[in-house]
């Protein structure tokens, strides 16, 4: 009996191991020996699955290499990787199939997998994305999903895996939702989707394997790990900016684009004091915060408004809003508002 129950332990943490590298469909595959899956837009996912956790392996042995290597810049990640498997492991799966199978059919016309359409798909996929991640960062209820990403203060490949468990329905559902209504192919909204898990991944990359994350001309045309890394700021010159994952349209249509300036220096992390010990306050302190804004308010309209206005809100008038602070920063900093 305690053998057996060893030997389960090892298998699970073996099969969570092969899970987490992306290798387990790439094994199952050679096992059947049929990889016609590889024709599939799930099976081109799954071959491209194991990129982000090689690079991610990458990151780690040049940073102990070169003494660079906190053990706390990795270990909350991955703890969080952890609990999120055995919490919503087929949450997003099943919002995703959910909003298919309920709104194809109100579409307002229907694509073709056609490489055409995939440029119109993914220009469509970005304005949900964006629309998303904006309503992250401006709407409290909406902050607390999404702060556990930003709650590091450092940035590497593992904070792609720092998540809240309902961040990734909410943010499918909106995303799927859009994109099916717009008349974007279910093959081709699945391509778009392993397009921009890999790249969204990707942008995460620390500076122990790319110290300069401008990517030369490339910065003009797509979004960058440099973009990304000052996403993730807190500086008030960077707050709420880059929303976008690949294609910068719509953070230059909605002037959200911003790019990392040599003068200032990134700052990683969220305004408020955080424990990244602690995988409580990196998880569940938003929620906190906001549960003791709203016992404090006086009245019922108060308390909905921290519900649903930006952080920083209050119903003092003392607002800390990104925008509040960005303002403040402008007066105090003129360069910065050229």
């Amino acid at each position: 009996m305690y053998i057996c129950s060893n030997m389960e332990i090892l298998n699970t943490l073996s099969d969570e191991l092969l899970r987490f590298s992306g290798l387990r469909p790439l094994l199952d595959m050679y096992h059947k020996g049929d990889y016609s899956a590889l024709s599939t837009p799930q099976g081109l996912l799954s071959a491209i699955s194991p990129v982000i956790p090689f690079l991610l392996f990458i990151e780690i042995i040049r940073a102990l290499v070169y003494k660079r290597f906190r053990i706390e810049d990795y270990r909350m990640p991955f703890f969080v990787f952890i609990a999120n498997r055995f919490i919503s492991r087929f949450i997003s799966i099943a919002a995703v199939g959910w909003c298919i199978s309920h709104l194809e059919k109100h579409a307002l016309f229907h694509t073709t997998f056609r490489w055409y359409w995939l440029i119109y798909g993914y220009i469509i996929w970005e304005f949900a994305h964006f629309i998303y991640h904006y309503f992250g960062h401006k709407v409290r209820l909406f902050w607390c999903l999404h702060s556990t990403h930003h709650a590091p203060q450092s940035m590497n490949l593992s904070v792609t895996y720092m998540h809240f468990f309902l961040e990734a329905p909410y943010a499918d559902v909106i995303r799927t939702s859009l994109c099916i209504l717009a008349g974007v192919n279910p093959p081709l909204l699945f391509l778009i989707m392993a397009i921009d898990g890999t790249w969204g991944a990707f942008i995460h990359v620390g500076e122990n394997i790319m110290r300069d994350g401008r990517m030369g001309f490339l910065q003009k045309i797509i979004l960058t790990p440099s973009h990304h890394r000052v996403h993730h700021a807190r500086n008030p010159l960077y707050m709420d900016t880059n929303f976008c994952n690949l294609l910068n349209i719509w953070d230059r249509v909605f002037k959200t684009y911003q790019d990392e300036k040599t003068s200032e220096e990134i700052e990683y992390g969220i305004t408020r004091p955080v424990n990244t010990r602690s995988f409580l306050d990196m998880y569940f302190g938003e929620f906190y915060c906001l549960f003791k804004d709203i016992a404090k308010a006086p009245g019922l309209k108060n308390k909905f408004l921290y519900i649903w206005m930006p952080p920083g809100w209050s119903h003092t008038g003392e607002h800390k809003t990104a925008r509040v602070v960005k303002r403040e920063h402008a007066l105090s900093t003129p360069e910065h508002s050229l």
